[in-house]
């Protein structure tokens, strides 16, 4: 599904309406919203906001949107508290949302339902191996940056020692599943017991790891000595 898609189809079966009535309200064939829905056509905001209001959706605030900015407009921090946790998780954050003043939860409409379905909790992580943080991202049908959502992380980096490419101790790496070294890419790997970010050289068959702190540093390992863990797909750089 598409992202307006998917604000179409929420609605519409929130509303207990079929493909036929919301086809016939909007002037258009059933095939062609079905369509929309699936994500096989895409159309705009315009005339996705056209469509809601076909179906009786009116309150502005629910009308002005693209996912994006529903959730750059809506506190995900404040909502996050209403994912699905573990009891540990729920013990150490109390649940907020029942808090929330009306105006606030009015604001939010069928938005915090729609956010709920692609909004995943990740785990930051540091280099002793252990959950130091939890970080709110969305998911596109079950996929964050290519990989399953309910297996990506960040890792918190630990030093400089990739300070050559970019990375300084205290960023965070968000990190995509990868059980095989690709030539090129920036890995988070448990080299004999360690965890660490390199970046990955592979000549023929050698491979090397790569570091750059005051210098670049190629380091030669056996394959056999390294449990690669995942791609770094993302960086987010600490300002402090």
């Amino acid at each position: 599904m598409s992202r307006l898609g998917d604000l179409i189809h929420l609605e519409r079966t929130r509303r207990g309406l079929s493909l036929k009535k919301v086809a016939k309200l909007c002037a258009v064939s059933e095939s062609y919203l079905a369509d929309v829905e699936q994500g096989k056509r895409i159309i705009g905001d315009d005339q996705a906001r056209r469509m809601l209001k076909k179906m009786g959706l009116t309150h502005q605030t629910e009308t002005d949107f693209s996912l994006d900015d529903i959730a750059a407009t809506i506190d995900l921090h404040t909502i996050a508290p209403t994912l699905p946790k573990s009891e540990e998780t729920l013990e150490r954050k109390p649940r907020l949302a029942a808090s929330l003043p009306a105006e606030e939860n009015e604001r939010g409409g069928i938005w915090l339902e729609a956010l709920q379905s692609v909004l995943r909790e990740v785990p930051v992580y540091n280099a002793a191996w252990n959950i130091v943080d939890h970080r709110t991202l969305a998911a596109a049908q079950g996929r964050i940056e290519g990989g399953p959502a309910d297996r990506a992380l960040y890792f918190l980096a630990p030093d400089n020692s990739m300070r050559g490419f970019r990375i300084l101790q205290g960023d965070l790496l968000l990190t995509v599943p990868a059980e095989s070294p690709i030539d090129g890419a920036v890995m988070l790997l448990n080299l004999r017991g360690h965890h660490m970010v390199r970046k990955i050289k592979l000549s023929g068959d050698r491979l090397m790891l790569l570091s750059y702190d005051q210098e670049l540093d190629a380091q030669p390992v056996a394959l056999s000595a390294i449990t690669f863990m995942g791609r770094c797909a993302r960086l987010e750089a600490s300002l402090s």
